[in-house]
């Protein structure tokens, strides 16, 4: 009877064994797939559309809820900082014609107008209201966004956490390759914009600032038509650019422009 036990704890424990290595096994396959997926990627970037320059030709703008009572809320950012960034991105946006679409939550019951520096931009612009926490639950923003037939979707918004988090996921879900303006955007405290930021970078957003967006649609110095509206939003929003702008001008006599 001793020896039928032995066979018998033998035998359980083999199958014990196999079922926990075949376990591991699954695991590990599931845990490989995207690490395989990624290293896939990396070695062939020409497939990953985040190696792509953005353009003023493929490139759609939009900004959510800049708005006073969400940016009292703002803690992730200085606001006067952060109101000037917003103010920039949607001045670089206007200077190279890209499609910008603005919506506000609530604007007349709680959270205000959109801010009069972004109105004083695109005085013409339809202001898509919501009552949706989630831009994307507006159809009439995403009908507007369809119509621009562009798929490089730069969103900056108010607050992080919630109205750029919930619309990124739903676009980079539909097809659109998102990058965040981290910036231009602002959550209810950094340790709730970071983690945010974290999250949707994970997700396959592209994090980007708004000097960077305006920079890589000009590109080239050469394109004169963008010149002097460049370096006037540098020097006007850039901080210390836009001081080397005007230094350089001044003392050298150069032609005011952005040369880095």
């Amino acid at each position: 009877m001793h020896s039928d036990f032995v066979r018998w704890s033998n035998a359980r424990f083999f199958a014990v064994g196999a079922l926990a290595a075949f376990g591991f096994a699954a695991m590990a396959f599931r845990s490989a797939a995207p690490v395989a997926a990624q290293a896939q990627t990396a070695a062939n970037p020409a497939n990953d559309w985040r190696t792509e320059l953005l353009t003023p030709q493929n490139s759609v703008l939009l900004m959510i809820d800049h708005q006073p009572q969400m940016l009292f809320g703002v803690f992730s950012h200085e606001r006067q900082l952060l109101r000037n960034n917003v103010v920039a991105l949607a001045k670089a946006a206007k200077a190279f014609s890209v499609p910008t679409i603005l919506t506000t939550v609530a604007a007349e019951s709680f959270s205000g107008p959109i801010l009069p520096e972004i109105r004083a931009v695109y005085p013409e612009n339809t202001i898509y209201d919501r009552t949706s926490m989630n831009t994307w639950d507006d159809k009439r923003v995403v009908a507007e966004l369809a119509k621009s037939g562009r798929k490089k979707l730069i969103i900056a918004g108010l607050w992080t956490e919630v109205c750029v988090n919930m619309p990124t996921h739903e676009a980079l879900r539909e097809g659109y390759q998102v990058y965040v303006v981290t910036d231009a955007s602002g959550g209810t405290s950094k340790e709730a914009h970071d983690e945010t930021i974290r999250r949707l970078t994970q997700a396959g957003a592209v994090p980007v600032t708004w000097q960077q967006v305006m920079l890589e649609w000009q590109r080239d110095w050469a394109r004169q038509e963008t010149y002097a509206p460049v370096t006037g939003i540098a020097k006007e929003h850039g901080g210390a650019y836009g001081v080397g702008i005007h230094y350089a001008y001044s003392m050298f006599g150069a032609k005011e422009g952005g040369h880095k």
